[in-house]
C-alpha cells in the first residue's frame, strides 16, 4: 500500500475506530480524540464498516464515477476532421468551436494528431530487388575514429580520448541480390581511394562469376568525380545515385554498415585501432 505520507489513518487504524465505537461502545467524540482524528472521520469509516465490512475499511479509488464535462463523439469527430482536413491548430479549432485550448489539446493527444508530421500519413515502404548477382552493388562509407588506446565510448571515461589521432574510413559494397558484401578499412574517401575500391571490389566478385552491371552510390564527392565515372564507363558500369536526404534509398549498405558497427567495430574493446582494422572480418 502506498500512503501519503501526511495520511492519520491506515486500514488498521480505521478498524480500530470501528471497533472501539460498534464493540467498546465508546463515543465518536472519544475515540476521535484518542485517534487524533475528527468526528466526521470516525463517522465515516463506521459507516463504511457497517455498509461493505472490513472491504470498506480500504483506500477507494479517486477516479470520478462520471466525467460529467467529457465532449461527446461527435465534438471529438468534429475537432478531428479540421485537424486533419484544414491542419488547424489547437487554439484555432478552439476559437471556431467555442472551446477551451486545453480541452481541443487534450482531444488531439488522445487520437495522436497532436504533432504536425502525424498528420501526414506514413509513405508504404517500397522494397526491391534485382533478377541476378551483379545486376546493382550498393556502395557506401562509414568514418570510423583512429585511436591509440581504449576511448570513452568503450570506457566511459573520456579523459582517455586519443585526441588528434584523425580517421579512417570503411567502405562497403553489397550485392543487391545476394546480400554478398566485400568491405575494406582505407585511410580516406577521396576518388582516388573510392575508386581503387571499387576495382578491387569488382575483381573481388568476378572470382564468384559475377559481372557487375550497375553501381549504387550517394551523392558524395568522390562518387560524383569525373575519375568515379570515367572509371565506370571503363568497366561498363552503369552509375545511379541515390535521392538527396533519402538514406533509405540505399538501405542494404545503410544496414550493413549498422551490421559491421555492432558484430566488429563496437563489439569489444581493442587496443588500438590497428588491432580492430586487423581483425576486421571482411578484409
Amino acid at each position: 500500500m502506498n500512503l501519503h505520507k501526511n495520511a492519520r489513518t491506515c486500514p488498521k487504524s480505521r478498524a480500530l475506530m470501528v471497533t472501539r465505537v460498534l464493540e467498546e461502545g465508546r463515543s465518536v467524540a472519544d475515540v476521535a480524540k484518542q485517534m487524533g482524528v475528527s468526528r466526521r472521520t470516525v463517522y465515516k469509516w463506521v459507516h463504511r464498516y457497517c455498509e461493505h465490512g472490513e472491504a470498506g475499511l480500504g483506500d477507494g479509488s479517486s477516479k470520478p464515477r462520471v466525467l460529467r464535462h467529457q465532449l461527446g463523439r461527435d465534438w471529438v469527430d468534429l475537432i478531428v476532421e479540421l485537424r486533419r482536413e484544414y491542419r488547424l491548430t489547437a487554439l484555432r479549432i478552439a476559437n471556431q468551436l467555442q472551446l477551451s485550448r486545453s480541452t481541443v489539446a487534450a482531444v488531439l493527444r488522445r487520437e495522436g494528431l497532436s504533432q504536425r508530421h502525424k498528420l501526414v500519413p506514413t509513405a508504404p515502404v517500397v522494397r526491391y530487388e534485382h533478377d541476378g548477382p551483379g545486376e546493382l552493388l550498393h556502395l557506401d562509407i562509414k568514418k570510423l575514429g583512429r585511436f591509440w588506446r581504449a576511448g570513452h565510448r568503450m570506457t566511459g571515461d573520456r579523459k582517455q580520448d586519443s585526441e588528434g589521432a584523425g580517421w579512417e574510413y570503411v567502405h562497403v559494397c553489397v550485392d543487391d541480390y545476394s546480400r554478398v558484401a566485400y568491405a575494406e578499412v582505407l585511410p580516406d574517401e577521396r576518388k582516388a581511394t573510392a575508386v581503387a575500391f571499387l576495382k578491387r571490389a569488382v575483381r573481388w566478385f568476378s572470382r564468384f562469376g559475377i559481372t557487375v552491371k550497375r553501381v549504387l552510390t550517394d551523392n558524395g564527392s568522390c562518387y560524383t568525380s569525373k575519375l568515379w565515372h570515367d572509371t565506370c564507363h571503363r568497366l561498363h558500369i552503369c552509375v545511379k545515385k541515390t535521392r538527396p536526404y533519402r538514406p533509405q534509398t540505399n538501405g542494404k549498405a545503410e544496414r550493413f554498415i549498422q551490421t559491421l558497427l555492432r558484430e566488429w567495430a563496437y563489439v569489444r574493446i581493442y587496443a588500438t585501432s590497428n588491432e580492430r582494422t586487423a581483425v576486421h572480418p571482411l578484409q
